[in-house]
Formats: C-alpha cells, structure tokens, sequence
C-alpha cells in the first residue's frame, strides 16, 4: 500500500490510496510529466464540488435510459433486456467480490462472444480490477505465457477450452481460482479450485452493488498482441481512455453524415472477437446508446447469415476473411444482405471484395486500427468532392481514411523527420491519441521503441493527403523490395483480387538472385475457376499500362491454394506463408506456377 500526493503551482491534484502495479502507475507519471511542461492557471475548486472520474461504469448511466426494452440476445439460448442487463452485472461483481477479487487483481476470461462477456467488460474493470482478455486461438503454450505473464489471479472459463487450461494448469504462476463458463447441462467441471458455474453463481447473488470511484488512470483492461514473432506482447487501457475511445467511436459513427454508420435504431452483432482489442471497443458504445445487441458465440458462417435475418442486424464489423466467409456460406446463396453496414478492419479492404459486397446489398466501410491503438484511430470519409463522383466514393471507402477526433497522424523517414503530406511521400505512419496504450507491460526496450521520439510507430507504410485522408501503402517489414524499387504487397493483391476467377489471395516478398526479391501470389480460386501466372500476367498488363505498377510488379510464380494462412484474428499470416513457399520452392512443388 502506498500513498502518492502530486502538487503543481500549491494545489492538490491527487492523493491516491491503492495498491499500484507498474500497469497502473505508467500512465499516471506520464500524464504528470506532460502536464509539467508549461505553468498553467490553476483555479481551486468549490470544497464540495464532485471531480468526476471517467470510469467505465459512467458508460452504463445510459444503458436502458433510452430504450429500456432492448435486448441483448446470445444465439438462441438467452435473452433479455437491459435492465436484466445492469443486474447481472451487479450479480457478476458480488461472486467475483466474495470469491475474493480485488482491485488491481488481474481476472482472465476465456469465452467465445457472448452476453457473459459483455458482463465481464464492465463489471471486472468496474471493481478496480484488470480484465484480461485471453485470446483462445492462441497455441496453448502462448495462452499460457500471457495469463503469466499478466499475473492473472482469476480466470472465467468456457467449457470448450477446460481441456487446454487443464493443460497447462500445472504451469500456471498466479492463478488462484476459477469459473466455468457453460452452455450445457452440466454445471460442473474438473477444473483447478473451480469456484462454480456462471449462471449459478449469479442467481444466487444480489442483484446490487456499490461501485466506488477511483482514479480514472487505474487500467481497465489487458489483453496480448498476436504477432507473428516472439511471445504476444501486452498492451493495457486505462478507463479513461476506454471512455475517450466510446465517446469518439459514437461521435465519429453517429455524427459524419457521409458514412453514418451507428443510431441507437441500429441492431449490433460483433463478427470481431471479444478477446481482441474489446471488439474494437463495439460492444462498449452499443451498451452506451442502448442498442439491441446480438451475440454469436463462435463464429459459423451459416449461422451467422441465420442471425442476421432472425434478429434484423444492420451493423456488423469484421476482417476481410470473415466477411469472405459469409458472403460465401450456403445459408448466404440468393440473400440481398440489404441495410447491413459494416465496418472493416484488421486488413486493407480491396477493391473487388468492396465491389462484391456491395452487389449483395451491403455496406462496407474501412477504418484503421491495431492493438496498441486501442483500436481506431481513422475512418473512412467522404467529403463533398467525394459525393459527386462514384469512382471517389469507392476509393475512399476503402482506404483507411480521415483520423477521427482527437487523433493526431504523421508520416516520418527512417530519421524521424516528418514527410509533406501530399498523398504522394509516403513513411512510417506515428500518432498521438488519449487512448493509445501507453507502454508494453513489462518489455521496456521495446515499450522505448514503440514510442520513440514521443509519438507511437505503427510499422506500417502510409501516405495521408492534403485533406488528412490515410493510405496505408504495407507493413513496413511486407513491403517488397524488388529492382531497387519498394512495392507494396497490397496494391498487388488489390489488382490480383480483380481478376474474376480470384477469391482470396495474398502476395509477399521472396528471395530473387537477380532483383533481391520477386513478388509471389498464393490464390485461392472461386468455384470452377482456373488461373496460372501467364493469366495472371495478362491481367496484370493493363495495370502496368496505366502507370500503376512497374512491370517487375507482376507476380512471375503463383501458387493455387484451397486456404491461405491466417493468424488468430482472421488477419494474412505473412510470416507462415513465406516459409511455406520457400518449402514448395525447396522441394520443387509442381503446385507452383511461374512465367
């Protein structure tokens, strides 16, 4: 237990009681620094007058306060409305309290999405302690270094994954108790110091709950990178910069005529996972504006085609892949998907998929993200130029588009200095936002360089124009580096994804004697459909024609594939998929098709 007072120009700006790990500390000591920077006039407040603290639970004070009536619906098997909703999230702080969850406890949940996890969004963080959201299709051994590594006491536990944390449950550092999380009958499981069942457990609980206030700096939430080298690595939130992301994700999807996205008329349904990145802090404004809200559990593309027309859902938000996925599912067959918006992330949002969408009767909208970003930091923007052309309405749909209020973009050389924006230079894209993670927990060499020069680097190439719009050209380490010349891997599978027998593809970078390396496409083809890179070559010509890219561009060897790999959250596996073409070109594979 220990005290910190903070006094700037005489006055008292916080006296903190609390038991403070390094995750809660970080943010509070930066904050401070900044501040220190320049003498301000400060007026003393009336003696009685509340500081309010943006918490989380101030985001619940209009749940149910529009729209009582609304539902949250978990597939077919729960539903009810949202005055059921702020008593279960009582009933969840009482059994997390009297199973001996305190503030700044770290509590781990392992769930597909569901309304129990919408209850564990607000009423872990709203005790003080940390949510940790555990991603389940991370290898067992990588679940287990992140719940170590976050020092998670408490862990809430599907009953799909009881065999995989039984697993590695001798190896388990901090964690003290667990709940089980279930669909079945059974309400019982063979899990170590199992506390119950979820359901149970609520039912027997008070339906109140006092939530006390406490420094709006103290982290909220915790969850772990899925890169595709090293351990995860974790990024953490504070309140209020959750809250600073929900009131500007409302502001910039309710309030930009061009692109409105989001009415508190609309019904919500997450096709991100809740483990990653809060889904993209959706379920956090849903709640707020008092949406009707649509849980799917694990994600089937046909029952998520049957959700969508048994609940009316007209909002959605996703990876290309998903999107890919349900566009093609069965139940999907001769379906106008009419009034369903949806924004996409995660990756670039190509042309031909747009195109597609938009057939079926769907509206897609591009927005820019990461992990450390919390997530969004832009969204695509049509201005009034824009609007009077269908060809410049397409294309700035499906950039990553204009920062949204309060973030601040840059694009930067190898040296730091910024590049005009023009829409033409293109460098490493920084930022500053209130809500960018602050830090890696505990990796201080690359927490150092993640904010060097005081600005947070995305790795990843981008050009911003005249008008602030954002382009993002590749990740800095995709970028293939071929004849002297960089070529953007995305701009490649933008083209290649126009050809009509191309459903999915992705093009990286290969050694090459002559050029250092040669651009290489794994495709997946649409049903019936054929493809080799003589083909591939005459439909690239035209681009080369019009200046897009350079000839050296083309893809001179494919290679047709049923799947191409992805990482846990539906994003292009780069990585996995240059070793599995170096094994193909290794061994000869006659899967390879080359000019």
């Amino acid at each position: 237990m220990r005290k910190i007072v903070t006094v700037m120009n005489g006055f008292l700006l916080a006296e903190i009681w609390s038991s403070i790990s390094i995750l809660q500390l970080m943010p509070i000591t930066r904050a401070f620094q900044v501040i220190a920077m320049l003498q301000t006039r400060v007026i003393p407040p009336a003696e009685n007058a509340y500081q309010y603290p943006l918490l989380i639970k101030s985001l619940l004070l209009t749940a149910g306060r529009y729209e009582r009536t609304r539902e949250i619906v978990y597939r077919d098997k729960v539903r009810y409305t949202y005055p059921t909703l702020l008593e279960r999230i009582a009933r969840l702080a009482n059994v997390l309290s009297e199973a001996g969850v305190k503030a700044g406890d770290t509590v781990g949940v392992m769930d597909w999405d569901s309304h129990r996890y919408l209850e564990c969004m607000f009423a872990i963080p709203m005790l003080g302690a940390v949510l940790q959201t555990i991603n389940v299709r991370l290898s067992p051994e990588q679940m287990l270094y992140t719940m170590n590594h976050a020092e998670a006491k408490f862990v809430l536990i599907n009953s799909d994954f009881i065999q995989v944390f039984n697993d590695v449950a001798p190896h388990l550092n901090s964690v003290r108790k667990t709940i089980l999380l279930t669909d079945g009958e059974e309400k019982t499981a063979n899990l170590f110091n199992l506390v119950g069942e979820y359901e149970e457990l609520l039912s027997a609980a008070s339906t109140s709950y006092d939530f006390e206030d406490f420094d709006e700096n103290s982290v909220a939430t915790t969850f772990y990178t899925s890169g595709t080298t090293g351990n995860p690595k974790g990024v953490y939130f504070t309140h209020r910069q959750l809250v600073l992301h929900t009131l500007t994700l409302g502001t910039t999807m309710g309030s930009l005529d061009s692109i409105r996205l989001l009415g508190n008329n609309d019904v919500y349904m997450p096709i991100t996972p809740m483990f990653h990145v809060h889904a993209w802090g959706m379920p956090l404004v849903a709640t707020m504006l008092g949406l009707k809200q649509v849980y799917p559990g694990r994600y089937e593309p046909e029952y998520l085609v049957e959700l969508w027309k048994t609940e009316k859902v007209t909002f959605s938000h996703c990876v290309p892949t998903i999107l890919q996925m349900v566009m093609n599912a069965k139940a999907a067959e001769g379906v106008d998907f009419k009034g369903w918006k949806l924004i996409i992330g995660g990756s670039a949002l190509n042309r031909s998929l747009y195109l597609a969408a938009k057939e079926r009767g769907m509206q897609l909208t591009a927005a820019y993200g990461m992990s450390e970003t919390g997530p969004i930091i832009s969204c695509a923007y049509l201005n009034d130029e824009d609007m009077a052309s269908e060809e410049l309405q397409v294309k700035h749909r499906i950039r990553a588009g204009v920062s949204v209020p309060l973030v601040q973009a840059r694009i930067v050389d190898a040296e730091g200095k910024s590049l005009p924006q023009d829409g033409q230079a293109q460098g490493e894209l920084v930022l500053r936002a209130p809500w960018l993670t602050q830090a890696y927990f505990n990796e201080p060499q690359k927490s150092t360089e993640l904010w060097e020069g005081g600005w947070l680097h995305t790795g990843d190439v981008a050009a911003i124009d005249h008008n602030g719009g954002i382009e993002i050209r590749d990740r800095i380490k995709d970028v293939i580096k071929t004849g002297g010349e960089w070529i953007s891997s995305l701009e490649l599978e933008d083209l290649v994804s126009r050809h009509p027998a191309v459903r999915e593809v992705a093009v990286v970078g290969m050694p090459d004697e002559r050029w250092g390396e040669s651009p290489f496409a794994l495709v997946v083809l649409r049903d019936s459909q054929s493809l080799d890179a003589a083909a591939l070559q005459a439909h690239m010509l035209p681009f080369v024609e019009q200046g897009r890219i350079n000839k050296w561009g083309i893809p001179r060897q494919i290679a047709l594939v049923s799947e191409i790999p992805k990482t846990s959250v539906g994003k292009l596996d780069k990585k996995v998929i240059r070793l599995q073409i170096a094994q193909w070109q290794t061994e000869g594979s006659s899967i390879i098709s080359s000019l």
